[in-house]
Order: C-alpha cells, then sequence, then structure tokens
C-alpha cells in the first residue's frame, strides 16, 4: 500500500461486533477472563488496549517498521529509549534539539549515570570524533528544532553500525510521511504524536516505532513495567488524525516555502532557516531523504533583541502564540524563551538560536490570509 492508502487503512479493521467502520475507544481498564490466564488477547488495560494496539499497527505501517509502542508524551517515549540504556552508557546527540529533551538528558538520565555528549551532526564525519567505547546511542532529530539543520541519517548510521551503536531519530518535525528514518538504517523512531500525527492540537501522546525484535521486546517490557501509557481516547484522537496526515502536511509544505521566501526578502528579516532553500547548507541531503521540506520556519530579527521579538509574537492574529507545532492552525513562537528555555543562553547561541529567533509552525490556513498576518505583524516592530 501507498502512504495514504496506509493511513486510513493500515492495521484497521472494522469491529467484529458491532461492524464499526471506526476503531472503537475501549474505555476499560480490565477484561474478563474464562479462567487465569485464558483470555482474548487482553488481560489488563496498562498491558494491552484494543484501541491502543490498532493504533500501534498504524504507526509501525506508517514508519515501514515492525512495532510500535505508545506512551503518554513524546518524553515519556523518549525516557523509554533512554531506560534501554545502563549506567555508564554515553549518548552522542546533536547539538540542536528540543528543550524537553535537553532537559531530561541533563538532568532526569545524568542521575542514573548516562552521560550525553552535544555534537554538531550536520557533518556526518564529527561523529567519528565524539565516539568512545562507552558510546551506546546515538541521537539524532532532522529537520532539527528549531535552526531547521539536516543531518545525513544513512551517513549516520554507516558510521554508527560500524561501532555497533544504536541509531534513534526524533522524527516529529517531519513526520512519517515526509521521512522514514528506519528505511535509511536507522533503529528506533521517535514522535511527538501531539504534533503533526495528532495534528489537531487537541490531545498528548509519544510513540516509539522499531524492526529490531530484541529491542521492540525491551521496549514492550518497559511499557508495561513503567506504565507511561496514553488512554483510549487519546489513542483515537491520534487514529482520527493520522487519516488526514498527508493532506495537511502536504498543505503546510506548500504554506512554508511560500512564507520562507516572504520572510527572506523581507527588510526587517536578518535570516531565514528553511531546508528548502538551495542556500541551506544540507539542502541536497534534505532533497534526498525526505518528500517534501516541512512545514516549519525559523527566522531572526535584524533587531536582534528578546523586545523586538516579542512586539512581533504579540502582534500577529492568524499565527496563535503558543508551545506546540503541528497543528492545523499556525502558531508562533520564541524558543529562547518557551520550547528552549531549559537550554542556557551560552549553549544556545553557540548554535545560532538568539534573543530575536521566532519559530513558526506552518498550518493549513490560506497563506496569503498567513502572508498578511505576518506582513501587519513586522511592521509594528
Amino acid at each position: 500500500m501507498k502512504f495514504a492508502t496506509k493511513a486510513i487503512h493500515a492495521g484497521i479493521e472494522p469491529d467484529p461486533g458491532t461492524g464499526a467502520v471506526m476503531t472503537p475507544i475501549f474505555q476499560t481498564s480490565t477484561y474478563a477472563q474464562e479462567s487465569p490466564g485464558v483470555h482474548q488477547g487482553y488481560e489488563y488495560a496498562r498491558s494491552k488496549n484494543p484501541t491502543r494496539s490498532a493504533l500501534e499497527a498504524n504507526l509501525a505501517a506508517l514508519e515501514n517498521g515492525t512495532a510500535a509502542f505508545c506512551f503518554g508524551s513524546g518524553l515519556a517515549a523518549m525516557d523509554a529509549i533512554f531506560r534501554l540504556l545502563a549506567p555508564g552508557d554515553e549518548v552522542v546527540s546533536t547539538d540542536d534539539l528540543y528543550g524537553g529533551s535537553y532537559r531530561q538528558m541533563m538532568q532526569v538520565h545524568t542521575r542514573c549515570d548516562v552521560v550525553t555528549k552535544f555534537v554538531g551532526l550536520s557533518k556526518a564525519k564529527n561523529l567519528e570524533k565524539a565516539i568512545t567505547k562507552k558510546t551506546k546511542l546515538i541521537w539524532l532529530e532532522t529537520p532539527t528544532n528549531p535552526m531547521l539543520n539536516i543531518i545525513d541519517i544513512k551517513a549516520i548510521c554507516k558510521i554508527a553500525k560500524k561501532h555497533k551503536i544504536k541509531v534513534a531519530v526524533d522524527n516529529t518535525f517531519a513526520s512519517p510521511y515526509l521521512q522514514t528514518p528506519l528505511d535509511l538504517g536507522a533503529d528506533i523512531v521517535l514522535h511527538s504524536a501531539t504534533k503533526y500525527l495528532g495534528g489537531h492540537s487537541d490531545v498528548v501522546h509519544g510513540c516509539v516505532v522499531v524492526k529490531d525484535e530484541k529491542i521492540a521486546d525491551r521496549l514492550k517490557f518497559m511499557q508495561n513495567a513503567v506504565g507511561a501509557i496514553p488512554g483510549p481516547q487519546d489513542c483515537f484522537l491520534v487514529l482520527r488524525g493520522i487519516k488526514t496526515l498527508h493532506l495537511r502536511v502536504e498543505r503546510a509544505c506548500q504554506n512554508a516555502e511560500k512564507i520562507a521566501k516572504y520572510l527572506q526578502n523581507h527588510p526587517k528579516v536578518n535570516k531565514v532557516y528553511y531546508p528548502g532553500f538551495k542556500s541551506h547548507p544540507n539542502h541536497k541531503i534534505a532533497k534526498k531523504q525526505m518528500r517534501h521540506f516541512g512545514g516549519m520556519v525559523s527566522f531572526d530579527l535584524k533587531k536582534d533583541t528578546t523586545a523586538a521579538a516579542h512586539k512581533l509574537l504579540s502582534s500577529t492574529k492568524l499565527f496563535t502564540l503558543a508551545e506546540s507545532l503541528g497543528g492545523v492552525e499556525s502558531l508562533i513562537g520564541h524558543p529562547a524563551t518557551m520550547t528552549h528555555g531549559s537550554i542556557p543562553r551560552e549553549a544556545r547561541l553557540k548554535i545560532g538560536l538568539t534573543d530575536s529567533l521566532v519559530r513558526l509552525s506552518v498550518g493549513i490556513e490560506d497563506v496569503d490570509d498567513l502572508l498578511n498576518d505576518l506582513e501587519a505583524a513586522l511592521t509594528e516592530i
């Protein structure tokens, strides 16, 4: 099946009890057993729920994996991956990444003696220098949050496999419609399904997709043992969102391209970060490993101050000032004080995340209305 067909049909069957076309919300905590251990595949809802099972089958198909596991949030999914590691293990991560991921690495897992190094992985050769005998996991985002750097997944995986190191890719910004890291050699794919997969800003959810049976068995154990699972209604909402994923992302990509070009020529904008530009350092890699360039755009103002950014952020009408991304509505944010506030300023500035950097999650509205909204807001600076 091609992607659009998989999004609607993979893992989905009419309910055998009623014939319901849409997967029902199985709002139950437990299941009747004929006798101890004799049941219909379901014992307790923390371990397994039919609504969640349908979503996990669908997600595995979309990422071309063999197994998927759902969690209560993207960070809960990340925590499950890090629990595959042991005290003394090291992680090499890209130096441009979501602030919540950085916080978890630096303030949660260091307490378990799992140390993370942050390296500019836009150049794959930098990975070789960072690897030690203790390195057990490579952590990637591509496109990165919020600088929209592109990392060559295939090149990173080739180096990692030479050293027998696993590679995990946070695929949230791209979605499986634009990019399938498992096909490029990655071992683990993570999503904050809150974003493009859910797509309507009405659910918090996370998932992990893998191919390797041993990793799948361990993640299944973690999912049940730790219990950071989503409820069945959350799973239903993500299933609902996925059915239009390809349509939504396609439109967001079209809008983002037009907005990026508009900003590139605006006198009050200093620099635009968008992998669709031929001038982007890894544009060719993006073109090779992605189907389109995504719905995210970041830019610096020429007036490089927090005050200037805040003035812009408070002046838009259609771009809603809010955390998150990937919904049908357009959002605008200030990474330095919002999504990346947990990263020290020195570390932010080192990767180019300035005080005036603005991040856009471009939605599916009429692009002319979005352009007019930005123009009116920019005149206020």
